[in-house]
């Protein structure tokens, strides 16, 4: 009897800690929804536009689609890819229905997000060959460059890391002073000098006290001045130097953070720091508040390169990590 309670209770136990992981993920899932309802409103209505009137997917149809991804910020580029695949299973399938049309969307933009190596992560791990792994976060001012690093060091620091974060954009007083204030909402360590220092001197210093007190994780924070962009580019490049110092692999990444609300903007600015450095990972933030959130699946395309998170909102847990499915399920589920 004492065996069968024991195991009822392992039951009982077992289902609870499974609810408390599903309301984990139904929790994400509804902050990925409102986040991206402006976003999914615009694409519904021009959508339902777009087939007004029409039962199977024809010229007529893919043409008022395109101007539909188009102005959603999708991209003249990464839009015409996504109607040749269609067009392509229209032709084999002989006959495509305007209600499959949805799911058709779902399948292809997904796809492609897969091809530009744009993987599902539901989890904060990083590679365990070897510690700290860094993370040399670049961006122009205003993005929300230095907000992202700050959720990031949250959401790394709630999954166990330790972490350290390096004020390596020494021209702004306030840049230095925000990534402090973050460092102390989250409850981490922040490497820091005095004003106009080099750059690259406190990613070095970083870097030596993240190695000597067993860091996970080290986020570094960059100038965004792309208005001089030889000084930029030769910026960046002292930095990436003087970490492989300390570090020879280092940076494991060089993680771009564009501001979505921006649309095209953005995806210039993407291309303007591809000229500078090699870039790897893509944070899109302030998705929440714009209807261009279709500039994701645009700027992974034609980078190819991969968006690891997108910010959905002010609060520190408002920072995900991007799943492709997820996000396409979202973006198209009325």
């Amino acid at each position: 009897m004492a065996f069968c309670s024991l195991i009822r209770t392992f039951a009982r136990n077992l289902v609870c800690i499974m609810g408390i992981f599903g309301f984990f993920n139904k929790d994400k899932k509804e902050t990925l929804d409102k986040g991206l309802e402006k976003t999914k409103t615009s694409v519904f209505d021009k959508l339902a536009r777009a087939v007004a009137g029409k039962s199977k997917v024809d010229d007529d149809v893919l043409d008022n689609l395109e101007e539909v991804l188009i102005t959603s910020d999708v991209g003249v580029d990464t839009t015409l890819k996504i109607i040749e695949r269609i067009e392509e299973r229209v032709a084999r399938d002989k006959y495509v229905s305007t209600s499959e049309l949805n799911g058709i969307l779902r399948e292809e933009i997904a796809a492609l997000l897969a091809e530009n190596n744009t993987e599902d992560n539901d989890n904060w791990d990083l590679p365990n060959d070897h510690k700290p792994y860094v993370i040399l976060v670049v961006g122009v001012n205003g993005v929300g460059k230095t907000t992202t690093i700050g959720k990031l060091a949250y959401q790394f620091k709630q999954a166990g890391k330790k972490v350290y974060l390096g004020a390596a954009d020494t021209f702004r007083a306030a840049a230095v002073e925000q990534l402090c204030i973050w460092g102390e909402r989250v409850g981490v360590p922040v490497v820091k000098q005095q004003m106009g220092s080099d750059p690259a001197s406190v990613a070095f210093d970083t870097l030596q006290s993240a190695k000597a007190n067993g860091a996970d994780v080290v986020l570094i924070d960059t100038a965004g001045r792309l208005h001089n962009k030889v000084g930029l580019m030769n910026e960046l490049k002292k930095v990436k130097e003087v970490m492989k110092k300390v570090m020879p692999e280092a940076p494991d990444e060089v993680m771009l953070v564009l501001d979505g609300s921006t649309g095209q903007n953005a995806f210039e600015q993407a291309k303007q720091f591809s000229a500078v450095t090699q870039i790897t990972s893509l944070a899109i933030t302030k998705l929440d508040g714009t209807a261009k959130g279709g500039v994701v699946i645009g700027i992974s395309d034609q980078l190819k390169v991969p968006v690891k998170y997108i910010g959905l909102g002010e609060g520190m847990e408002d920072l995900q990590l991007f799943e492709r499915k997820e996000f396409v399920d979202s973006l198209f589920k009325h």
